[in-house]
């Protein structure tokens, strides 16, 4: 077998299970392989039924003493078993298992992982893993990993197709020098690749996961480098009048920008009269009036005679950035067109956006994905501007600025990166930070408290929704799951149901969705029409709600303080007091210390320093901390000291191989290539 063998020559691997594995972007050996846990599991030490604790995942010891009875019902089977121990009963049930009957054998003893629930005083187990001792035993002491799924496909098969293809011993190309390795004692990448799936314990997972995560840095920051290089040569063609055209428009302004929006504008200006080309970055946290400072920008191309464009992450949020803009328009009595094109309009709307383009050659244009689609033809852009930077890669942002020629290229972030490493990431832009928030903005209201809250936490969401507002209500799960512990979404709807009023309608919002019902779902919660969202980490960016006034995370302590940070950006829009109740189902010190980060200070820059200062180099099981730039494992808060590294050695090679010309950096620009093809191909790009 070869790296590029399809992954239905792995034995076990059949035309079905082939077309699972290709639902998920894995379509060789070489991308089973490079794919990686998304989380591990360590089992517990067996216990007695007697001993059995409700609300936690145990691995239970039952005695068979009584066959599996199997009750059918109109649309399923259900296999129940039983065990008793000091005068302790618990039921064990499977649904659509009829089989089980026949591996719980009577006077035989297994051990059954999963979660323990008591139902009217009866303990009880569903769908519990089941083991012999022996089995139990051989993965007792080890980290299992748990990989995200497609229906159909378990993470017991996803395993075995693993371990058969490292079992034939093939080895991927060690493409980092020998120098570099040994500088920062970074592991050989076939071992590293092997423990990051099977790891023998935390101290080789942690040394394996190190070296993929400085590979995902070292390859991300040398393109990065690369493509500056490119951007530096580009020439303006762009003729910019040096009149100030945004200066009487300020005047019509109900409000003053802050001094930060002024300074950036400011920069901007002087950037778009420059020889080359602008690629900047503007840095400004939730909140801080990134928006009116893209109108300017767009203004100042349409005054000049050219045509920019404004792609966002959602088209929730492209359609609420048009109406913005029609507003800032008509507020300003400014002459200029502007064009909303976006995946889900009509063939009919699409064209009429098309003809457009070609039509005014001074068209402010605001989209999404659909912006760079083949079609989209443009007459006369000058510039690009991509919303919210973590949701686009750098090919996106290329392919995009290939509709004009060589067009000005400004890209604007919520993600509160510090100074230090954000010059790391974005080495290809200039860097603006606007780091005031409008003085109308009242500071969200927070608090961080225990479980035991949340009936006082609902009866809170009643008043709001009462007095007109809205909630979010933030999950760190899907749906239940065997392997992760923590509230899910399609659950946690339900149970809001139930203890708010019939008249409050909840919705749920989850990645798994089709684009056009995430989008229905944003919809009727920017309109009002759903009064409580529950929701996943997708709402982190995405939909601007005003009207929104309470953000509720449970499992606060799972998230990083960043990723909090941003959550709470969704509330505090508009000109009600907000809030944010945060969660903590945790009893360690260490949750108490982090989330009261959140507590003292509102300040994202500020919240993202005291982030690195306190997660440790360990703390990388649960949910990802940093959503943004598609790592796979690195993120850029726990692992800063690791990117820090790797922009120290990408700036050492290319010191002294500019053009990766030595044979020891040979394979350096075709890795970093591969890395961003493998990247788009995730996306589906």
């Amino acid at each position: 077998m070869e790296l590029t063998t399809p992954i239905q020559g792995v034995k076990g691997v059949g035309a079905k299970t082939e077309q699972l594995f290709q639902k998920m972007g894995v379509y060789t050996i070489g991308d089973i392989l490079l794919r990686f846990p998304r989380e591990y599991t360590r089992f517990p030490a067996p216990v007695e039924i007697s001993e059995a604790v409700a609300g936690k995942k145990q691995a239970v010891i039952l005695r068979v003493e009584a066959p599996v009875i199997v009750k059918r019902t109109r649309s399923m089977q259900i296999s129940i078993g039983s065990g008793t121990h000091q005068d302790t009963k618990m039921e064990f049930l499977w649904f659509h298992m009829p089989y089980i009957r026949n591996t719980l054998i009577k006077g035989q003893t297994f051990i059954l992982y999963g979660s323990v629930q008591n139902k009217s005083g009866l303990l009880s187990m569903e769908q519990p893993v089941i083991y012999t001792p022996l089995q139990y035993e051989a993965v007792a002491d080890s980290l299992q990993p748990v990989y995200g799924l497609t229906a159909g496909l378990t993470n017991n098969l996803y395993k075995k197709t693993l371990r058969r293809i490292l079992d034939q011993k093939m080895l991927l190309p060690e493409y980092l020098p020998s120098e570099t390795r040994n500088t920062y004692s970074l592991a050989e990448y076939n071992y590293a690749v092997s423990q990051i799936h099977f790891p023998k314990d935390f101290d080789t997972l942690a040394q394996a996961r190190r070296r993929l995560v400085f590979d995902e840095f070292f390859l991300f920051i040398l393109y990065m480098q690369l493509q500056k290089e490119q951007g530096q040569k580009i020439e303006n063609i762009y003729h910019f009048r040096e009149e100030d055209l945004i200066g009487p428009l300020l005047e019509k302004l109900p409000y003053q920008l802050t001094n930060a929006q002024l300074r950036v504008l400011d920069e901007i200006q002087k950037d778009l009269r420059r020889p080359q080309i602008m690629q900047r970055l503007i840095q400004g946290d939730v909140g801080s009036g990134k928006t009116i400072v893209a109108f300017f920008t767009m203004y100042l191309a349409s005054a000049n005679g050219y045509q920019s464009a404004l792609m966002a992450p959602t088209e929730v949020l492209a359609a609420q950035h048009y109406e913005t803009f029609e507003q800032y328009i008509r507020l300003f009595g400014i002459q200029t067109h502007l064009v909303l094109l976006t995946g889900s309009m009509t063939a009919k709307q699409k064209r009429r956006a098309y003809e457009r383009l070609q039509l005014f050659s001074d068209a402010m244009v605001i989209g999404t994905h659909a912006l760079f689609q083949e079609r989209a033809v443009y007459d006369n852009l000058a510039l690009v501007i991509t919303d919210e930077q973590h949701r686009f890669g750098v090919r996106q942002r290329e392919t995009f600025s290939l509709k004009g020629e060589s067009p000005h290229i400004l890209v604007m972030s919520a993600t509160p990166i510090p100074r230090t490493l954000a010059i790391i990431l974005y080495g290809d832009l200039d860097i603006s930070v606007i780091d005031e928030v409008p003085a109308k903005r009242l500071p969200i209201k927070n608090c961080v408290v225990a479980a035991g809250w949340r009936p006082n936490a609902y009866a809170f969401i009643r008043k709001e929704i009462e007095a007109g507002h809205q909630a979010y209500v933030i999950c760190p799960l899907v749906e239940a799951s065997e392997h992760a512990e923590g509230e899910n979404v399609i659950d946690y709807s339900e149970k809001l149901k139930q203890a708010l009023p019939d008249g409050v309608t909840v919705a749920f919002l989850h990645g798994r969705m089709r684009a056009d019902l995430k989008n229905n779902v944003m919809e009727a919660f920017a309109a009002n029409e759903v009064q409580v969202l529950v929701s996943t980490t997708v709402v982190e960016v995405g939909v601007n709600v005003p009207n929104a006034t309470v953000m509720m995370i449970e499992d606060a302590q799972r998230f990083g303080l960043a990723q909090l940070h941003q959550l709470r950006g969704r509330v505090g829009r508009g000109d009600a007091q907000s809030y944010c109740i945060m969660i903590n189902t945790s009893d360690a010190k260490s949750s108490v210390k982090r989330l009261d980060v959140l507590n003292r200070t509102n300040d994202g820059f500020r919240i993202a320093s005291e982030d690195l200062k306190l997660r440790g180099p360990g703390d990388f099981f649960g949910i990802r901390q940093s959503g943004d730039l598609q790592f796979q494992l690195a993120d850029i808060y726990q692992d800063a000291n690791v990117l820090q590294q790797a922009g120290e050695e990408v700036a050492r090679i290319l010191a002294m191989d500019r053009e990766l010309a030595l044979p020891e950096h040979a394979g350096l620009r075709r890795k970093a290539e591969e890395y961003f093809e493998r990247q788009m191909e995730r996306l589906n790009l």
